[in-house]
């Protein structure tokens, strides 16, 4: 099969929200290929615990790419530990330069209650503004809900999960079945 022939697969939105002194991560389940979903119940968010520390992190894009990436984020924070901005950027300019990493196809929203930062194949470590970060195919959907809703008096988890609703019912390629994880500094 010919690349252009190729459907190409889709699926996830991660949204990550910040709000009261907590952080929420929050990711859908589906995983599609063209237009038929193969899987409605992927695990795309994960706790981390390298050196005692708790981070949460969720993922979009390949997922083979992402636990490789998961990996490389351990063994940095175990390097520094509880210094996530630190160990992000070394890790974003081991993606950005390594020849093997840079073909690795997926995106990072990370965070250890204090800081949260989305992370790059292009290098970037991003702290979003508003509090609010999310990628994926929904990701531009449930961040616009997102934003709309974070001067309203639902707390992060509440916040997250109308805002994946919201991208659930707009995006074909996010559904309704989260994983999340919540975390406070």
């Amino acid at each position: 099969m010919a690349n252009t022939d190729f459907p190409g697969w889709h699926g996830t939105t991660i949204i990550g929200v910040k709000k009261g002194g907590t952080v929420v991560i929050a990711g859908d389940g589906q995983v599609s290929l063209g237009q038929t979903v193969i899987k409605g119940t992927a695990r795309k968010v994960r706790r981390l615990s390298p050196g005692g520390h708790d981070v949460v992190a969720g993922f979009a894009g390949s997922t083979a790419d992402a636990f490789t990436l998961l990996e490389r984020l351990e063994t940095k924070l175990e390097a520094t530990p509880g210094q996530l901005a630190r160990a992000s950027v070394e890790l974003a300019k081991d993606w950005r330069t390594d020849k093997y990493l840079q073909k690795l196809e997926a995106m990072l929203i990370v965070t250890d209650g204090a800081d949260m930062f989305v992370i790059t194949g292009a290098g970037d470590v991003l702290e979003p503004e508003h509090d609010v970060a999310a990628i994926g195919s929904g990701g531009n959907y449930a961040l616009a809900a997102a934003r709309g809703m974070m001067d309203s008096n639902r707390d992060a988890e509440a916040v997250a999960r109308d805002a994946m609703a919201i991208a659930a019912d707009i995006c074909v390629y996010t559904n309704g079945n989260l994983t999340v994880e919540t975390i406070s500094a």
